[in-house]
């Protein structure tokens, strides 16, 4: 006789609580960031039902973190490396927060006398001080472990990119100096108050989440039942370079290792990772072959009318693979930086829906 065994089920949190929860997440300013649309996103994954999702693309995390609040085990997965650190801190971590002496350390005196920041950015993004503390700081987060060394690094990413007018690294100069707070605060207080951020959206949803760093494509495919896309949305013309942008962060949340700097640039930009997500010539490949490695789940696309390809184009490589299509449209505007000047662009975000 062969016993049965249950389907695991997951604990639910109504759309409402869940979307309530996500919107106190440490807000980092990345492009194409969904916090504006996770009332939106709750109710899409409220009627998908399951125990187990993938974020494939999670940027900023906080829709890992959403889903984690809707009671779902999660992989986090981002071909940057800071997003998964984020993730580690806040999806994977159920308990551990950085206790007062803990921020002390990483703000006190430094534990050696590194000074990479210091001088490979001399005169860039920071002033003196500033860069002096975030060697300091590393020096100290080198000594942590675990959810701490995770929750420290993700504030410090998180510090250094409040800082940075516009939240990108692709000028060197205070252009974009609009006198706000942010701008102005010394990077050793950013940190303490990116840590209490950080410390208060930890908290245990027990279940098993894991966070992890590479191309979609390689992420194994253990049978999710929903797997949310949130890829690059490739414009119609130039690319779509989030280590253009973010380089800085993605360096600072490793200390540079492994990293390969192009010192001919003026930024200090790392080497480019190519995905075939940012490019027109590319991305309807790379969209087909994602929904076809996750045919078996239920799939949500988050995608832009300002982008290409169009809707009808989706949603025909969406249902060679899923009999049940479903469109939702969104009205939103996007925001290029916080400035009073910022160009906004209207346009519809699409949650594509593909079922069995």
């Amino acid at each position: 006789m062969s016993l049965l065994v249950p389907e695991p089920t997951r604990e639910t949190t109504d759309p409402v609580s869940a979307a309530a929860r996500a919107e106190g997440f440490p807000r980092l300013r990345y492009m194409g960031s969904k916090y504006k649309l996770l009332p939106h996103l709750a109710a899409a994954f409220d009627g998908i039902g399951g125990s187990t999702a993938l974020d494939a693309f999670s940027g900023s995390g906080v829709v890992s973190y959403l889903l984690k609040s809707m009671g779902y085990a999660v992989t986090s997965n981002d071909f940057l490396n800071f997003p998964s650190i984020i993730a580690r801190a806040t999806v994977v971590n159920q308990h551990e927060r950085l206790t007062e002496e803990d921020i002390e350390a990483v703000t006190g005196p430094a534990a050696d006398d590194r000074d990479f920041i210091r001088t490979k950015f001399s005169g860039m993004y920071f002033t003196e001080e500033d860069r002096v503390f975030l060697d300091s700081a590393w020096s100290n987060i080198d000594r942590m472990t675990g959810g701490k060394r995770d929750l420290a690094i993700a504030a410090l990413v998180l510090s250094a990119a409040r800082k940075q007018p516009r939240g990108v690294f692709t000028f060197t100069d205070l252009r974009y100096d609009d006198g706000r707070r942010d701008l102005h605060l010394p990077l050793r207080d950013h940190f303490r108050e990116r840590a209490a951020e950080y410390n208060a959206a930890v908290f245990d949803s027990c279940t098993g989440c894991e966070a992890i760093s590479g191309e979609v494509f390689d992420v194994p495919d253990t049978g999710f039942d929903l797997v949310y896309l949130d890829p690059p949305y490739a414009p119609p013309k130039d690319d779509n370079c989030y280590v253009k942008r973010y380089h800085f962060l993605e360096g600072l949340s490793v200390y540079w290792r492994g990293q390969e700097i192009m010192e001919n640039t003026k930024t200090k930009k790392l080497v480019k990772k190519f995905t075939p997500f940012s490019y027109k010539r590319t991305i309807e490949d790379a969209l087909s072959r994602t929904f076809e490695k996750f045919s078996e789940s239920t799939i949500v696309l988050s995608y832009s009318s300002n982008a290409v390809p169009d809707l009808d184009t989706i949603t025909a490589l969406l249902r060679e693979v899923k009999s049940d299509v479903e469109v939702v449209s969104i009205d939103h505007t996007y925001s290029f930086g916080t400035h009073a000047t910022a160009a906004r662009r209207a346009a519809s975000e699409y949650l594509f829906i593909g079922r069995s």
